[in-house]
């Protein structure tokens, strides 16, 4: 990476930081830092920005795609989280562009949250938004044939969900094949519900044991790579575990990955430019969906890996701003289970 690029994104990082601490933090997302141009992946566009996929302020969705566009591509239908309380689209803008380098159209939907909607008024709404991608996916250079789900957090559960309960996609006359869910820290074996948050959002639900995803495993379920930081203190490393294990029981193909040493923001983060010298997890992402399909002609794009930024220690530790603004995005959380 040029000297004036590392500086740059040092200069970003703190600005974040300041963010992080100040008056202004509600002005500046805490996930701004890896939004700005020079902390993304270049030789990508943009080419939906809000599409309405229903009525409604949060049914709308962005689009992000290679500059250069040949062949129809597959398609990456990313849900982010937010604990089914936060997030917003624009926020994942880098998650877009990463997936964009490598090669796909990826989908980023809003969606409805607590405390508008409880359970499952939120898994509609991402089927709804999937039904968006069926019908028109062409039109931005995407093949229907070859989409995948991915998802981190309650966006994990999300694309989890969809993947293990056809009454989602069916209420919508989805019927357009998953090739594979990758899945990055998300909660799958939550219940009893521990804690307020989750129960305000999970506890009305007429059969609590129906909203845990590894309830709902059978033998149709697509290909899966479930992935978790070993150190999460948001949504407990055994959730992959013990969905992983039931997968397998059934026959399902299931990868995972665990980085040691990590917690609950990291993995999303590393998709994009700016942190992806910490961990692998784009390149874990995109050769799962290789693996399953979405290049069959061919090898996917190969995306920069920057080196470390300017202020990281030798033992390879994040420069201290960096580290702060993390820090921050894992206490916007509160846990989900104590498993």
């Amino acid at each position: 990476m040029p000297a004036v690029l590392r500086s740059f994104l040092v200069f970003i990082v703190t600005l974040g930081f300041a963010a992080a601490f100040s008056g202004e933090a509600q002005a500046l997302s805490l996930m701004d830092p890896f939004n700005v141009p020079a902390a993304m992946d270049g030789g990508t566009a943009k080419v939906g920005d809000g599409i309405p996929f229903a009525d409604g302020a949060r049914f709308k969705l962005d689009v992000y795609a290679p500059e250069q566009r040949g062949e129809p591509a597959p398609v990456v239908f990313f849900i982010y989280g937010g604990g089914w309380k936060n997030g917003a689209r624009e926020d994942y803008q880098f998650v877009g562009r990463a997936l964009a380098s490598r090669g796909f159209i990826v989908v980023i939907p809003d969606y409805r949250l607590y405390p508008e909607v409880q359970f499952p008024d939120f898994l509609y709404d991402n089927a709804s938004a999937m039904r968006w991608v069926q019908d028109n996916i062409k039109k931005y250079g995407g093949d229907p044939k070859r989409v995948f789900m991915a998802g981190h957090s309650a966006g994990a559960y999300n694309a989890v969900m969809l993947a293990l309960d056809p009454t989602y996609f069916r209420e919508y006359g989805v019927t357009l094949p998953i090739r594979g869910v990758a899945a990055l820290s998300g909660p799958y074996n939550f219940y009893p519900f521990e804690y307020d948050e989750v129960r305000n959002t999970f506890g009305q639900a007429p059969v609590p044991e129906g909203t845990q995803p590894v309830n709902l495993v059978t033998a149709d379920a697509p290909p899966m790579l479930l992935t978790s930081g070993t150190t999460d203190p948001i949504v407990r490393v055994q959730n992959t575990e013990d969905l992983a294990a039931r997968l397998r029981s059934q026959g399902v193909w299931v990868t995972t990955k665990y980085y040691d040493g990590f917690g609950h923001m990291e993995p999303v983060i590393a998709i994009g430019a700016m942190w992806r010298w910490r961990m692998p997890i784009l390149d874990d992402m995109v050769d799962f969906f290789t693996q399953f399909g979405a290049f069959p002609s061919g090898v996917p794009r190969v995306a920069v890996t920057p080196a470390p930024p300017e202020g990281v220690l030798p033992s390879g530790e994040p420069m201290e701003p960096m580290h702060a603004i993390v820090d921050q995005l894992d206490k916007q959380f509160s846990p989900i289970s104590r498993q």
